[in-house]
């Protein structure tokens, strides 16, 4: 794979679970442990720790004399609100600073769980994709590593989100982070395989939605979203690792409806898997309120692959319908038959209708020994 183009336009590569490079033409950002959002755009790089281990201040620090040595005129550190991250990167950066590099970090937390702030502050979780993306579009544009600072400090101000698992994610080689029953579900847990604050009975995804969007934006939780009829935001459906598109699709709908019903405008949505927990079979529901210089920066271009191919428009769950069209006049009607031989024709249907719906399960179960399992559904709608 070739390098990517802001090597050669910039001269400046960018790396790190959080760093931006700026060089003379205009800043560019390294991040987190997320190298598919490397590329024109978006990030130059990214420094790696273990997994759900922060990276260690020598490869951070490493990652800033590169982008220095290359002639970045400045460096953005992009941190993730956990209390390793904050020690690591600030010591790199104290290090750089040292050296005589221009360095400058924002920490994002937009954990929306806890209804007392913590001494730690809101963790950061997958909004932290959205400020990659906002800072990134910015630096593309050639703002100021001054100006990049305070444009996204202030939309740090404006992200919520919780999340909600079906099941515990293992580190390779370790058992489950902590145990689920089948008929359970766990909410407001972390991106780390933390166990949640609240476990319930199992939902279904339209309750469990409005449940998420309530605790999120509740004005007596300490950590909620202020989110007023008339709010425009933009809505993140992230897949913690486990879910399949189909389960996604269903859950992003709910969203949509639920916001709706609140009034709130939805200027775009991104619905995939763009911060995830290993194979936890669960989901997030990140919110940022926008304005329209905001949403312009999210709609700026980037070749990083794991940055969606987004439509530039609102996101509603109104159809626009089409009515059917009409017959001619020389259309055929074809009259319900009430000769001698229906009510018999009729009684037969009924019976074959009726023994169809009765054999679903067990179609399905010899269907499940020979192919995918849905003869028994495919006759029932039938019937």
């Amino acid at each position: 794979m070739s390098p990517p183009p802001l090597l050669h336009h910039y001269g400046v590569p960018v790396l790190s679970l959080c760093v931006t490079p700026l060089c003379p033409q205009g800043p560019k950002k390294l991040v987190n442990c997320k190298a598919r959002y490397i590329w024109k755009g978006m990030l130059t790089g990214v420094v790696a720790g273990a997994i759900f281990t922060s990276p260690a201040v020598g490869s951070i620090l490493a990652a800033i004399r590169a982008v220095t040595q290359a002639g970045a005129a400045g460096t953005l550190l992009i941190v993730k609100n956990y209390t390793r991250n904050q020690l690591n990167f600030g010591l790199a950066l104290e290090q750089a600073r040292a050296e005589g590099a221009s360095m400058r970090m924002v920490v994002v937390g937009d954990d929306s769980a806890f209804t007392t702030l913590k001494k730690a502050g809101r963790r950061g979780l997958c909004s932290t994709v959205l400020i990659h993306k906002v800072a990134g579009a910015l630096a593309e544009a050639g703002a100021s590593l001054d100006e990049i600072v305070e444009k996204v400090s202030v939309a740090a101000k404006g992200l919520g989100t919780v999340g909600l698992s079906l099941s515990p994610c293992s580190v390779p080689g370790s058992k489950p982070t902590f145990q689920l029953a089948a008929d359970e579900m766990e909410l407001r847990l972390g991106i780390h395989g933390e166990a949640g604050v609240r476990r319930m009975k199992m939902l279904t995804a339209d309750e469990a939605v409005e449940m998420m969007l309530a605790h999120m934006t509740d004005p007596s939780n300490a950590s909620h979203l202020p989110l007023s009829p008339g709010a425009s935001v933009v809505l993140v459906v992230n897949n913690l690792g486990g879910l399949s598109c189909l389960e996604l699709g269903i859950v992003a709908g709910a969203a949509v409806l639920c916001l709706e019903r609140r009034g709130i405008s939805i200027a775009r949505a991104l619905v995939g898997s763009f911060m995830t927990a290993l194979e936890m079979a669960g989901v997030s529901l990140t919110l940022m309120l926008v304005e329209e210089e905001l949403v312009g920066l999210i709609d700026a271009k980037t070749t990083a692959m794991a940055w969606p191919n987004l439509a530039t428009a609102p996101v509603t769950s109104q159809r626009q319908e089409l009515l059917a069209p009409k017959e001619g006049a020389g259309t055929t009607r074809h009259e319900t038959s009430s000769g001698p031989g229906a009510a018999r024709v009729q009684r037969v249907l009924e019976l074959v209708c009726s023994t169809l719906l009765g054999m679903q399960d067990r179609l399905n179960e010899l269907d499940c020994q020979a192919g995918d399992g849905d003869c028994g559904h495919t006759h029932a709608q039938a019937a």
